[in-house]
């Protein structure tokens, strides 16, 4: 190995050489390291493999005619040289500011344990190598991929398509993405599933918070109350669940002095087995609303049976034991029951059960009218009965105490 090295320092194949008029970024003529590479084994081909990288990274601005030069004689090296050889060539090629197209590939396809770390940094990677990295369908490479801003359409697709949790919570976390159509179908069935999903889409300003209903159970009280608060000011689809609704509204104050009662003696299992009856809910969701200390799934259950604000903001004190203190979370709740219809409600039901389409909330004659506010009620917007409803749970609430 010594002697191969001092022969090839001798030769000093990595030298600039004018010969025949052509100029090599720092080596000999192309015809010249044929011959080496031809002569020697995979021994040679590797040491010249790692010295042409070495003076190609070096090199500025390489022209034309020499990216051309390289692209030829690194792909025959990088198909003799060792393993070894190859990934330290590949990690010196790394910051290299120009590459041809295929000694790219070469790159990405050698760079070993570091190609993580290169997909996070490189300052562009072709459309052809994301496209390259999304077929390995390599979970980790995939997920970094995801997270680039320069990340391409139809590379997105692939992502989407490879139904990987790991990934889908980093092409959520891309702010740089925007999700329409079956996308945002796909971000939101994904959000149902997985807690990490839905708070991301939760923290997106660019998403329609209607759009969340999947994910209602996975978020913080907040965040659930902006998803209930999209509700409103809007038109809303219908669904073959209106009707049911309709007819069983009509029990709606003694469902209402029930839950009173039942929650009042801390009976929640009997609840739970209520809920399943009258909604259609699996046990475990109708368990997690029955055991709502926060009130927006109660809420949910209360509006699309009807119930108005005196009624529902009595089962809702008993419920999760809101203290006087809690006027302003009660106001909230007060000002929904007046803002949010019986339908919508009956709609974010239906997606709890799915039966219901949410992707037809995203159509422009179901889009809000105007961004509503959880907190400040219009002037002179319902305030009579809110004022009502809120001195009657005073009421309550003192009495309580």
């Amino acid at each position: 190995m010594e002697k191969l090295v001092e022969a090839d320092r001798s030769d000093r194949p990595w030298q600039t050489s004018g010969v025949g008029g052509q100029r090599m970024i720092g080596f000999q003529p192309y015809e010249t390291f044929q011959l080496l590479v031809e002569s020697g084994g995979v021994e040679r081909a590797s040491t010249l493999l790692v010295a042409a990288t070495e003076a190609f990274a070096r090199r500025a601005r390489p022209s034309a005619s020499e990216l051309d030069q390289f692209d030829a004689l690194v792909k025959r090296l990088f198909a003799t040289a060792a393993p070894s050889a190859r990934q330290q060539a590949a990690r010196v090629l790394a910051g290299a500011e120009y590459l041809p197209p295929d000694v790219e590939r070469l790159v990405y396809e050698n760079i070993g344990e570091e190609l993580i770390e290169l997909i996070e940094s490189a300052p562009s990677i072709s459309a052809e190598v994301q496209r390259e990295i999304a077929d390995t369908r390599n979970v980790a490479a995939c997920a970094q991929l995801a997270a680039r801003a320069d990340l391409d359409r139809g590379v997105v697709a692939k992502l989407f398509a490879m139904n990987s949790r790991t990934v889908y919570r980093a092409l959520v976390a891309n702010k740089r993405l925007s999700f329409v159509g079956a996308y945002l179908g796909a971000v939101c069935r994904a959000a149902r599933m997985d807690a990490e999903v839905a708070r991301s889409l939760a923290a997106r300003t660019d998403i329609d918070k209607a759009m969340l209903a999947p994910a209602f159970f996975h978020l913080e009280e907040p965040d659930r109350l902006q998803m209930l608060n999209a509700y409103s000011a809007r038109r809303i689809p219908e669904t073959a669940l209106r009707r049911t609704y309709e007819q069983l509204s009509v029990a709606t104050p003694e469902l209402c002095r029930a839950l009173m009662k039942l929650y009042q003696a801390n009976r929640r299992p009997e609840i739970t087995r209520l809920f399943g009856q009258i909604t259609g809910l699996d046990e475990v969701r109708c368990g997690e609303i029955a055991h709502d200390t926060g009130g927006a799934a109660l809420f949910v259950v209360l509006r699309a049976f009807g119930c108005e604000a005196a009624d529902g903001l009595r089962v809702l004190v008993h419920a999760t034991g809101h203290q006087p203190g809690d006027s302003r979370r009660l106001a909230d709740y007060a000002r929904l029951f007046e803002t949010l219809s019986v339908d919508s409600m009956v709609f974010v039901m239906g997606v709890w059960r799915g039966e219901a389409d949410l992707l037809s909330m995203a159509r422009p004659e179901y889009r809000p009218v105007s961004a509503p506010s959880t907190r400040t009620p219009q002037a002179g917007e319902g305030r009579s009965d809110v004022d009502r409803a809120m001195a009657a749970m005073q009421r309550i609430v003192s009495t309580a105490g």
